[in-house]
């Protein structure tokens, strides 16, 4: 156990540069309270003390801020960096190496039952207010950049942005985009231009009334 603590502290050496000491580090990282809380309560829940186990996330999501759900399984040299509002769904499984900052969430995207959050492989980085939902798998190596929505699995070695995610880089090469910026639906000109084809056949309709209303008082004269 104590060998795993100092694993974890030392992780945060190796990717914080504002750390400066042991002492700094176990009394003011949140991610570091919120991981040893986790541990403690996945213990609890593999056991089956699921009330005490969900008491423990709850106290500790109180304090941190962080929302891990104890029935996740998290590997090691799990990195949370600036964890405010960080949400880890109960079937989230985590390898070795991960990094996620504020933010992101790891949740389901309904009520399906089974295995029904993410999958992170090893020495994945999620970014800032990224959402990866539903039962996928973000593979080795890959990155998710900030305010994506990742909602179909990530090859390895590749980095998804965007809303729904895409992947733009795949193994170091980047993803040709087919995107005409030219050809962007424009739902309001289209709108309009609805608009307008209904004024005009209101108009040619009026006009072609006026005109038989017209013929009809000509023939009446005669």
């Amino acid at each position: 156990m104590f060998r795993r603590m100092k694993e974890d502290i030392q992780c945060i050496f190796d990717q914080d540069p504002a750390a400066r000491s042991t002492f700094e580090v176990v009394l003011t990282y949140s991610g570091l309270h919120a991981l040893w809380s986790h541990r403690v309560a996945h213990a609890l829940f593999k056991r089956r003390f699921f009330f005490l186990a969900r008491s423990i996330s709850q106290i500790s999501r109180f304090f941190t801020g962080i929302e891990i759900h104890p029935g996740a399984t998290i590997g090691r040299r799990f990195f949370i960096d600036h964890g405010m509002g960080i949400v880890i769904g109960e079937t989230c499984e985590i390898g070795n190496d991960v990094t996620i900052y504020q933010g992101v969430t790891l949740g389901g995207t309904g009520k399906e039952k089974g295995k029904r959050h993410p999958t992170l492989r090893d020495n994945v980085l999620v970014a800032t207010g990224a959402k990866v939902l539903g039962s996928i798998t973000i593979g080795e190596n890959s990155k998710v950049g900030a305010g994506s929505v990742v909602l179909k699995d990530v090859p390895a070695d590749s980095t998804v942005v965007g809303i729904p995610g895409k992947v733009v880089v795949s193994n170091g090469v980047k993803v040709e985009q087919k995107l005409d910026h030219q050809a962007l639906p424009d739902p309001v000109a289209d709108k309009c231009n609805m608009l307008e084809n209904e004024i005009q056949k209101l108009q040619n309709r009026l006009a072609q009334l006026e005109q038989n209303e017209h013929d009809k008082v000509k023939e009446g004269n005669l």
